[in-house]
């Protein structure tokens, strides 16, 4: 009994031994990491030119273009065992002029900013005016039926201020934005304005993709986002019923043309000893139009190149297939996204992990996880890991359009958690530019989404 005893012992002792060594090692590589993307990184410099070089990339545009031939030669001169290009067709909407509106009441006329939203058609040549309705979400639409004929339908829910994750905020109110038009429309709407997605007040109008669903050729209506000080201002003239009479015009010339071809970017560092086990890393080159796409996703692009870069500098050879996809046709498609998975399906390729960076260049706070129990306990292991960086959340819940289609049983699924309080004050505006986006805190992303994936190469899933 004596010996089983001392036999269990010395195991014991012995694995707590050898867990010591490896959290020696792995926070040293870990130190390692953080310190050549702080101090000799190439993150900035890559963002730099794609801002502002070549500038907002909007699926099927000639900057598109520019940008996939600018991210293969850069994947290119890091040394890879294979870069490629995928093609992809991606839908080719167009914006034209600049966009015109103004509140028009008895007591004067009133400029405001909007922007078309991704996918709208165009107004008359002459512009649009008409009266003007507001509601609060697509169920008053419905209970209102035929009252909004002939009218322009004002959706006017703000995003939820108490909700402290910001993407949730996001997401409790964007639905006016991507079906509005649709529902208006089913019920005689001439047009539809949209309060930006975005919780601060200021002049800057924010884009974003819109879908007419089944909607016939009649019941498609021209769609505009206003910006947050704008819909204050309508929303206010239009609680004065009976004293003011408020009509809203607005003038735009965007267009659907033909689908174009883009194509993913992606590059690989074949696993030294697991080479069918492929993790991948990514975030979407196009962007909306009306900035230089710095934070979505010109920041994602350039940290998921950054993680292959830093293996390459640090001489890191992996275990395991190392692969980083720059996605097409993200913000008005997911083109990009379900034809990679598609060839990952048709040449049964394993993919055991994918990290998409995709919620701009802040501050970053962790991972969010899309996986089983055993692996989500697993990678609590390395969570001490991270705690010297601040880095505190490793979260259920996770992920990335761009990687959603890979989601497997027995895979993991993760998304990288900057700080995202200011996201939405940039998204998909004019605002969304370079000088937006802090050095620092980009260097901080590349670095913990390198470390991550230094950590499942080195150890697995389960």
């Amino acid at each position: 009994m004596k010996s089983i005893l001392k036999i269990t012992i010395f195991f014991l002792c012995a694995t707590i031994s050898a867990q010591q060594a490896d959290y020696k090692q792995d926070s040293t590589q870990l130190r390692e990491i953080y310190t050549a993307s702080l101090t000799k990184g190439k993150s900035y410099a890559w963002l730099n030119y794609l801002s502002n070089r070549i500038g907002g990339r909007l699926a099927g545009s000639e900057a598109d273009k520019k940008a996939v031939a600018w991210g293969k030669a850069e994947l290119e001169k890091l040394g890879l065992d294979k870069v490629w290009l995928q093609p992809v067709t991606v839908p080719h909407w167009v914006r034209g002029e600049k966009e015109e509106a103004r509140i028009e009441t008895n007591h004067g006329k009133f400029k405001v900013d909007i922007c078309a939203l991704g996918g709208s058609i165009a107004t008359p040549k002459e512009g649009l005016l008409a009266e003007i309705i507001e509601v609060k979400s697509l169920a008053e639409v419905d209970s209102l039926g035929d009252k909004v004929k002939g009218k322009i339908v004002f959706f006017n829910r703000a995003m939820p201020a108490e909700k402290i994750e910001t993407f949730r905020a996001y997401g409790a109110s964007v639905d006016q934005r991507y079906s509005g038009a649709r529902v208006a429309g089913k019920y005689g709407a001439v047009g539809a304005i949209v309060r930006s997605m975005s919780l601060k007040i200021d002049n800057y109008p924010h884009t974003g993709v819109m879908s007419y669903g089944d909607n016939t050729e009649n019941e498609k209506i021209p769609t505009a986002a206003i910006s947050t000080n704008g819909a204050e201002l309508l929303s206010t003239f239009l609680k004065g019923k009976g004293k003011i009479q408020t009509k809203f015009y607005f003038k735009q010339s965007c267009q659907n043309l033909p689908d174009a071809q883009s194509s993913n970017v992606i590059g690989e560092i074949k696993g030294s000893e697991f080479p069918n086990e492929i993790i991948v890393v990514g975030g979407h080159l196009d962007s909306w139009d009306l900035g230089d796409g710095s934070h979505d996703d010109g920041a994602g692009i350039v940290q998921s190149m950054e993680v292959l870069r830093l293996f390459k500098e640090l001489k890191i050879r992996p275990k395991r297939t190392l692969r980083v996809v720059l996605f097409a046709n993200e913000e008005n498609g997911l083109g990009g996204g379900k034809a990679y998975a598609a060839s990952v399906e048709k040449n049964n390729e394993k993919h055991i992990v994918a990290l998409e960076s995709d919620a701009g260049g802040f501050t970053p706070r962790g991972f969010g996880f899309t996986c089983n129990d055993e692996n989500f306990e697993h990678i609590q292991q390395w969570k001490p890991l991270f705690e010297p960086y601040n880095i505190h959340i490793f979260a259920r819940g996770g992920g990335g359009a761009d990687i959603g289609p890979l989601k497997k049983d027995d895979n993991v699924l993760l998304g990288l958690r900057p700080d995202s309080q200011r996201y939405f004050d940039f998204h998909h505006s004019a605002a969304d530019v370079f000088e937006a986006v802090h050095k620092r805190e980009l260097e901080l992303g590349a670095a913990t989404m390198t470390s991550i994936i230094y950590l499942f190469d080195k150890y697995g899933i389960k």
